[in-house]
C-alpha cells in the first residue's frame, strides 16, 4: 500500500482508535469516509482497503503502527542506530482505550513505550524551553489552545523554574480540521448534487478526490480571501468547479469555531482564573493558522496577542522528545531537572458503608499523587470488606462511574469500629491507578492496579460534572439522611457497649437494652430511605429508653 495513501488513511484512524464499531461518532464519521469500515467479531472497526486487487482489513491500530514504522526508520538512518524507546503523545481527552489502543500501535511498530505525555502538555513543555522559561525564578501562567487535525485540547499550565503544573484541562477528541473539512465537503456535495442531480456519495474514489480538494482549499483560506476548487471528471466523466469565499467558510464552519472559545471558557473556570490571569496564550496545531480562529481568541482575551513563536506543527513532537531525553538520562542541564504535573479529571475514591462516594483524590489533583484514609469495619465481626473504586462527582457512589474493586478478607472478628483499614490511592506518572487496601495491626493487604481508568469521554466528564451540579440540592439531601442515620447507629452501637461494660447494671436492665437495641437495629435496616425526622425520632425512642433504666446514653 503506497505510503502517501497510509498516511491519508491514518488522519481519520486517529478518530477510530480506541472506539467500538457502533460508537455514536464513529457512525456519524462513516458516512464520509472515503473508504469502508466494518465491525470485527468483537465490535470494533476495520478498514477496508483493496490494493492490486487484493483485499485487506487493517485494525487502526495497525495503520496508526505504519506511520510509526516509518517514522521509525526515517528516525535510525538520521541517528545511525536502532531506535527501541518512544514517548507518545495523545490528546488530552483521549479516554483510556484510546490511549491504550495508541500504545499497543506502538508496540507492534517495535516501540517501547517510556510514557504517554499530553499534547497540550509537550507543547507547554517547547514554549517553555524557548521563552527559556526554566532559568526563570518568576511564575507564568499559560494558555495552551491546541486545535489539531481530529482533536481540540486547551490547557491553564503553572510555568515556575523547572516545574510545569497543569491546573486545568479541557477539551474534545472530536473537533479539529476533520470537521472544518467535512463542514466544507458537505457543501460542494449538496452544490454538485443541486446542479447535476447526482450524489457523489456513491462513489468513495469521488469522495476522497473532492475532500483533498476541500482541504487544500482550507488551507489556502488562511492566506487568501477567495479560492476554487478544481476536479477533473470527479463523477461520471462530470469536471467540476467552484468557487469559495473566507467568509463562507468561516460562516459553515462558525459553530465550531464557537464551541472552541466555550471550552476555553470552560478550562478558565475549571482552573479558578479568569482571562487577566493568563499571561500569555500558546497557539499549536495547524488549525491555528485559521483566521477567524485566531479573531475569536483574541477576542475573547479582550485582544491579547497571541503567541505564535513556536512552530504549532512541530511544539508537540518537541516537547515529547525533550520528556524523551529526561527519562533516558541523556538530557542537558538546561532541561534535566525539569518536571511535568499533570492533574485528574474527575475525582476518586471508594463508596463507603453508607453507600457514598468517600473522596480519596479530589478532581484536578496534580499527578503523581499518593493518599491514603482510615476506614474501620461496619458491623460487628467483620471478616472481609469489599473495596469498590469509583470515578466521579456524585454524593452517591453507585451514580458515579465504577472502575473496579476486590475483597479484604481474614480480617479478625471484632467489635464493629474496632478494625481499622487503610486505603491508599497512588497513581503514577503515567495517570495509572493503583489501589491497595491493608489492616496494619494484621498485616493483611490487597490491592487492583486500574490502568484501564479514563474510560469517559470528554463529553461524559462534561455530563457527570453537570449531573452533580443539577443533582448538588438532592445530593446534600441524601447525604443529610445517611449522616443522620448514621448518627442513628452511633448511638445505638456507642450505648450497647456502654451498657454490656458497666458491671453495675443489673442482669434484667441489660437484657432490656439489648432488646430496645435489637428492635432498633431491625428497624434502621427495614427503613434505609426513612425522612431525616424519622431518624432523630428513633434516636429519641431509644434516649428515652436508656434514661428510664439509668443509662447514660444522652452522654454518648
Amino acid at each position: 500500500m503506497p505510503s502517501y495513501f497510509i498516511v491519508f488513511l491514518y488522519t481519520d484512524a486517529k478518530r477510530l482508535i480506541g472506539r467500538g464499531f457502533m460508537d455514536s461518532t464513529v457512525q456519524s464519521d462513516m458516512k464520509l469516509w472515503p473508504f469502508e469500515v466494518i465491525s470485527d467479531a468483537d465490535n470494533k472497526p476495520k478498514i477496508v482497503v483493496t490494493y492490486k486487487e487484493v483485499e485487506k482489513q487493517f485494525s487502526p491500530e495497525e495503520l496508526s503502527a505504519m506511520v510509526l514504522i516509518k517514522m521509525k526508520e526515517i528516525a535510525e538512518v538520521y541517528l545511525g542506530r536502532n531506535v527501541n524507546n518512544a514517548v507518545v503523545t495523545v490528546p488530552a481527552h483521549f479516554n483510556d482505550s484510546q490511549q491504550q489502543a495508541t500504545k499497543d500501535a506502538a508496540t507492534i511498530a517495535g516501540l517501547n513505550v517510556l510514557q504517554v505525555l499530553v499534547e497540550p502538555t509537550a507543547a507547554a513543555v517547547a514554549y517553555g524551553l524557548d521563552k527559556n522559561l526554566t532559568s526563570s525564578v518568576g511564575e507564568k501562567t499559560v494558555l495552551v489552545f491546541d486545535l489539531g487535525g481530529g482533536t481540540f485540547d486547551v490547557s491553564v499550565l503553572k510555568m515556575r523554574k523547572d516545574s510545569f503544573e497543569v491546573k486545568a484541562t479541557a477539551g474534545n477528541s472530536h473537533l479539529g480540521g476533520e470537521d472544518f473539512d467535512n463542514r466544507l465537503l458537505n457543501h460542494f456535495v449538496e452544490e454538485f448534487e443541486r446542479k447535476h442531480k447526482k450524489d457523489i456519495r456513491r462513489s468513495a474514489k469521488s469522495l476522497r478526490r473532492l475532500k483533498n480538494a476541500c482541504e487544500k482549499a482550507k488551507r489556502v483560506l488562511s492566506h487568501n480571501t477567495v479560492t476554487t476548487i478544481d476536479v477533473d471528471s470527479l463523477y461520471e466523466g462530470i469536471d467540476y468547479s467552484s468557487k469559495i469565499m473566507r467568509a463562507r467558510f468561516e460562516e459553515l464552519n462558525m459553530f465550531l469555531f464557537q464551541s472552541c472559545m466555550d471550552i476555553v471558557k470552560k478550562c478558565l473556570e475549571d482552573a479558578k482564573m479568569d482571562i487577566c490571569s493568563v499571561h500569555d496564550v500558546v497557539l499549536v496545531g495547524g488549525s491555528t493558522r485559521i483566521p477567524k480562529v485566531q479573531e475569536l481568541l483574541e477576542q475573547f482575551f479582550n485582544g491579547k496577542k497571541l503567541s505564535k513563536n513556536i512552530n504549532p506543527d512541530e511544539a508537540v513532537a518537541y516537547g515529547a522528545a525533550v520528556q524523551a531525553a529526561i527519562l533516558s538520562g541523556e538530557g542537558s542541564c538546561k532541561i534535566k531537572n525539569l518536571v511535568l504535573l499533570d492533574v485528574t479529571p474527575l475525582s476518586l475514591g471508594i463508596g463507603d458503608s453508607r453507600g457514598l462516594m468517600s473522596v480519596i483524590i479530589p478532581k484536578k489533583t496534580t499527578i503523581p499523587i499518593s493518599k491514603k484514609k482510615q476506614f474501620s469495619t461496619p458491623t460487628d465481626d467483620t471478616t472481609c470488606i469489599l473495596i469498590n473504586v469509583y470515578e466521579g462527582e456524585r454524593t452517591k457512589a453507585g451514580d458515579n462511574n465504577f472502575l473496579g474493586g476486590f475483597v479484604l478478607s481474614d480480617l479478625p472478628r471484632a467489635p464493629r469500629g474496632e478494625v481499622k483499614i487503610w486505603v491508599t490511592f497512588t497513581i503514577d506518572a503515567n495517570g495509572v491507578l493503583h489501589v491497595s487496601a491493608e489492616n496494619k495491626a494484621t498485616g493483611l493487604m490487597n490491592s487492583i492496579t486500574i490502568d484501564k481508568r479514563g474510560t469517559l469521554t470528554k463529553e461524559e466528564i462534561e455530563r457527570m460534572v453537570k449531573d452533580a451540579d443539577r443533582y448538588k440540592v438532592q445530593d446534600e439531601e441524601l447525604r443529610r439522611k445517611v449522616d443522620k442515620m448514621q448518627e442513628l447507629k452511633e448511638y445505638l452501637y456507642k450505648t450497647r457497649d456502654l451498657a454490656e461494660r458497666n458491671h453495675k447494671l443489673d442482669a434484667y436492665v441489660k437484657t432490656m437494652i439489648s432488646r430496645y437495641f435489637k428492635e432498633a437495629v431491625k428497624w434502621l435496616d427495614a427503613n434505609k430511605n426513612a425522612e431525616v425526622d424519622e431518624y432523630e425520632y428513633q434516636k429519641q425512642q431509644f434516649k428515652a429508653v436508656c434514661n428510664r433504666f439509668k443509662v447514660s446514653g444522652s452522654s454518648v
